[in-house]
């Protein structure tokens, strides 16, 4: 895998120090609440995992798989929830927890499906933002990292669902996505 990379953007260290400042922002900030993460699968995965582990106070946590890709890697524009939550929300502090944001349609569309069941609050907390991608905007409360528009691979994050297991974000070659993203 290793020979497809063309660098290591953000090293295994990086992350875990990003991930313990946010696991401890959201500690403080819901001491006294129902808190319940909702992972953004299949890519905040591992990002999910760590923060869970990191978090000091009791916490829920369920997953919820969306798209707008379809079997293709250009946004569709249109957002399909392929597998719901299944724990109750109302009443309770939710986090939605996603690994990248780009665009903001899915996240945006995420937040709005989620506050139809009435729960306290609804935040956001992603690893990694890609600004420059924006298509709507979207208020991102818990932010790990922007990072520059280049295709990115490793914890998580993946290309024809391979390189999510590297521990490091990297970027990978040209050549082995070339022509696939047009």
């Amino acid at each position: 895998m290793l020979e497809d990379v063309k660098k290591v953007l953000i090293t295994e260290e990086e992350i875990e120090k990003m991930v313990k400042g946010l696991a401890s922002r959201i500690s403080v900030d819901y001491a006294d609440k129902q808190l319940v993460l909702i992972g953004v699968m299949k890519g905040c995965l591992i990002f999910l995992a760590d923060l869970l582990r990191n978090i000091s106070i009791p916490v829920e946590f369920g997953t919820i798989t969306a798209s707008s890709y379809g079997s293709g890697t250009v946004s569709t524009g249109q957002i399909k929830i392929i597998n719901d939550i299944d724990i109750e929300i109302r009443g309770k502090d939710i986090i939605i927890v996603e690994d990248l944001v780009d665009t903001g349609l899915t996240l945006n569309y995420l937040k709005e499906f989620l506050s139809l069941r009435e729960p306290a609050s609804v935040k956001i907390c992603v690893a990694f933002d890609k600004p420059s991608r924006r298509k709507n905007p979207i208020d991102t409360d818990y932010k790990g990292m922007d990072i520059p528009d280049e295709f990115i691979v490793g914890y998580g994050l993946d290309f024809d669902e391979k390189y999510r297991n590297l521990p490091e974000i990297c970027v990978l070659k040209e050549e082995i996505y070339n022509g696939v993203l047009d």
